[in-house]
C-alpha cells in the first residue's frame, strides 16, 4: 500500500505581510517614533491620573484602564518588531496595525473626553452667592467634582497628554491605513 500524498499547499503558510522594518530600524520610521510617543505619554497619563488620587473613580477608572492597557499593548507591539518576532507570526501586520491603532484611538478618545469632563467639572466653593457659609456653587452640568489646586493641575496635564496620545494614535492609524492599501 502506498503512502497518502501530502499536499504541500495544505502545510505551507503564506509569508507574513510586513512593510515596517524589523529590529532597531523600526525606531527610525515615523510609525516607530509614534508608538514610542504613545508609550511615553500614555505612561504619563497613567501616572498623573494615579497621582491625583482618582477623585472621580467612576470616570477616571476608565481612563486608568485605557492608559494601562494601551501602555502594555503598545509596548508588546513595539517589542514584536524590535525583537524580530513579527516575521515569525503569520498574519497581515499592515491590517493588524490599522485595527490596533483604530481601537486604541477609540479608547483613548473616550478616555480623553472623560478626563476633560472631570477636569472641567471642578467645583468652586463660594460663600458670596448664598447666606450659608461654604455653600457650593454648582456648574450648569450634572457632574460636580471637588478638586484642590494640585489635583486640578494634575488633571489638566493628564488631559493634555491624553490628547497627545489620541493624536499619535490617529496619525499611526492613518499611516497604517496607507501602508495597508499599498
Amino acid at each position: 500500500m502506498s503512502e497518502p500524498a501530502t499536499n504541500p499547499a495544505a502545510t505551507a503558510f503564506p509569508e507574513p505581510t510586513i512593510s515596517l522594518p524589523l529590529g532597531l530600524q523600526i525606531l527610525r520610521t515615523y510609525s516607530g517614533a509614534l508608538i514610542c510617543l504613545e508609550i511615553i505619554f500614555g505612561g504619563l497619563v497613567w501616572i498623573l491620573v494615579a497621582s491625583s488620587n482618582v477623585p472621580v473613580p467612576l470616570l477616571q477608572g476608565w481612563v486608568m484602564f485605557v492608559s494601562v492597557s494601551t501602555f502594555f499593548c503598545s509596548s508588546v507591539y513595539l517589542l514584536l518588531f524590535l525583537l524580530g518576532l513579527a516575521d515569525r507570526i503569520n498574519t497581515d501586520w499592515n491590517l493588524m496595525d490599522v485595527l490596533y491603532h483604530f481601537t486604541a484611538l477609540l479608547f483613548y478618545f473616550s478616555a480623553l473626553v472623560l478626563e476633560a469632563a472631570v477636569t472641567a467639572a471642578r467645583g468652586v466653593i463660594s460663600s458670596t452667592n448664598s447666606s450659608i457659609p461654604g455653600c457650593v456653587t454648582a456648574p450648569s452640568g450634572n457632574i460636580l467634582t471637588f478638586l484642590d489646586n494640585r489635583q486640578y493641575s494634575i488633571n489638566v496635564a493628564a488631559t493634555i497628554f491624553a490628547f497627545v496620545v489620541t493624536l499619535c494614535c490617529a496619525c499611526s492609524m492613518f499611516m497604517g491605513f496607507r501602508r495597508w492599501q499599498m
